[in-house]
């Protein structure tokens, strides 16, 4: 699937001086993304599908942690179906499949997030039954994620005690947009210098309404408030 887009995405906000031609193509981008993310949305909820977007920066735990969740929901309320992002590969996608999910794979290429017609087109081969919970792993980064809307009910982003504890304040817009903030791999606190009540304090000064999970997707520590988040998005 095709991906272009201007790369400057902070120039809709703040307009430099002759960047006029820019900021006309970056508005267009957006509003036809905006478009196509609101029949994404229509066509969902016409189906009770729930679409949650999935966002992160490489490592993250994302694909370990749709392992564990296609796994433990399937057979339960809704059936679980995954939409992955990567530039290459369908590595994360055989995953899935292995884990028992229906999934498609989507390759952006030099992308470097998915976009609502990406979305669009994976729905339709994907063909979710209805009243599914779709997954959607996107591309792992955390800036242009957040700026494309997909369609999709609620967005969460994950992070690892691996990484710094001031993320949130490095990558305000990704919290900002975010309705949950999930702090994974909790059973490596005890080997590295992560405060998670700082990082909380971090995403709550971004964004005080957002929620906040602990959990390991190794372990499977906190993967039932996860589950009890999702099940309260339907």
């Amino acid at each position: 699937m095709p991906h272009a887009h201007p790369h400057d995405h902070d120039q809709v906000r703040d307009a430099p001086s002759g960047g006029g031609e820019t900021i006309t193509l970056e508005q267009r981008v957006l509003g036809k993304n905006e478009e196509l993310a609101a029949r994404n949305r229509s066509w969902l909820a016409e189906r009770d599908i729930v679409a949650v977007n999935l966002m992160s920066s490489p490592g993250a735990g994302k694909t370990t942690l749709l392992e564990r969740t296609v796994r433990d929901l399937t057979g339960r309320r809704r059936p679980v179906a995954v939409i992955e992002g990567d530039q290459e590969t369908t590595l994360d996608a055989e995953r899935i499949r292995r884990a028992g999910g229906a999934v498609v794979q989507v390759n952006t290429g030099a992308g470097c997030h998915l976009d609502a017609e990406m979305v669009q087109g994976a729905l339709t081969t994907l063909a979710p039954d209805g009243g599914s919970l779709v997954l959607v792993e996107n591309v792992g980064n955390l800036v242009c994620p957040a700026l494309f809307d997909l369609g999709e009910r609620s967005r969460a982003v994950i992070i690892s005690v691996t990484e710094g504890t001031d993320k949130p304040l490095k990558y305000p817009y990704m919290f900002a947009v975010a309705d949950l903030v999930i702090i994974n791999k909790v059973d490596l606190l005890p080997y590295v210098d992560f405060d998670t009540d700082q990082c909380v304090r971090y995403a709550r000064s971004v964004n005080p309404d957002l929620r906040v999970l602990t959990l390991s997707a190794t372990t499977g520590e906190g993967l039932d408030d996860w589950y009890d988040w999702l099940d309260a998005r339907s």
